[in-house]
C-alpha cells in the first residue's frame, strides 16, 4: 500500500512543482490526494496573478489534473472541520481531509500552519516538498528519474534538458532534491 498524501494548495500553484508531483502521484510510488476546495484555492491564485490566463484553459488543466490520478479527490470531509484546531483555521479543510482519507503526511510549504503536535494524534506528518521529493527519490530513484526525464521532454516553450528543470525546481524550494538527483545522474 503507497505511502498517501494530501498536497496542500501552495505546493500546486507552481507549475513546475505541481507538474511533477502529480507525476509522482501517477507513478503509484505515493497516493496523492487533494479536494475540490484545494483545487479551487490554487486555480483562484493563479488568476488573481495571472488574469491575463484564459479561463477555459485552466478548466481544462483542473480536469487534466483531477483526471491524472485515479481517486485524486477527497470527498465528506467537511464534517471534521469544526472539530479541528491549527494556527490558521482556513487551513482545518486540509487536515480534515488528510485524516478523512487516512493519509499519512501533508505535503506543504507552510510548514508553520501544520505543528507537528496538532498532527501527531492523526498518524500525519507535515512534509516539506523538498523533504517529500528527497524520500520518493530515495524509495525509487529510477521511477523519480523517469518522471523527471518526462517532465523534462513534455516541455516545449522553451524545450528544456534535466538539468534545465532542475535548476527550475531548484528556484522552486527543491533544492534538496535536485541536489540528490544530480548525485544519481554522476553514479551511472
Amino acid at each position: 500500500m503507497s505511502f498517501t498524501v494530501i498536497y496542500d494548495a501552495c505546493v500546486l500553484y507552481p507549475a513546475p512543482l505541481r507538474d511533477l508531483l502529480i507525476r509522482l502521484g501517477m507513478s503509484g510510488i505515493v497516493r496523492a490526494r487533494w479536494t475540490d476546495a484545494i483545487i479551487d484555492e490554487v486555480f483562484r491564485n493563479i488568476l488573481a496573478d495571472r488574469p491575463d490566463l484564459d479561463e477555459t484553459r485552466l478548466a481544462r488543466s483542473r480536469s487534466l489534473m483531477n483526471a491524472a490520478i485515479r481517486d485524486v479527490i477527497v470527498q465528506g470531509y467537511e464534517p471534521l472541520i469544526p472539530a479541528l484546531a491549527l494556527p490558521d483555521p482556513d487551513d482545518r479543510h486540509v487536515l480534515a481531509a488528510a485524516i478523512r482519507c487516512g493519509a499519512q503526511g501533508i505535503v506543504t510549504r507552510n510548514l508553520r500552519d501544520f505543528p507537528s503536535p496538532l498532527l501527531e494524534p492523526w498518524g500525519i506528518e507535515v512534509l516539506h516538498p523538498d523533504e517529500f521529493v528527497v524520500a520518493q527519490i530515495h524509495l525509487a530513484p529510477g521511477v523519480v528519474l523517469q518522471k523527471l526525464n518526462e517532465q523534462a521532454s513534455s516541455l516545449k516553450n522553451p524545450p528544456m534538458r534535466l538539468e534545465d528543470l532542475l535548476v527550475v525546481l531548484e528556484n522552486n524550494g527543491l533544492v534538496r532534491s535536485a541536489a540528490e538527483v544530480r548525485r544519481l545522474l554522476s553514479a551511472y
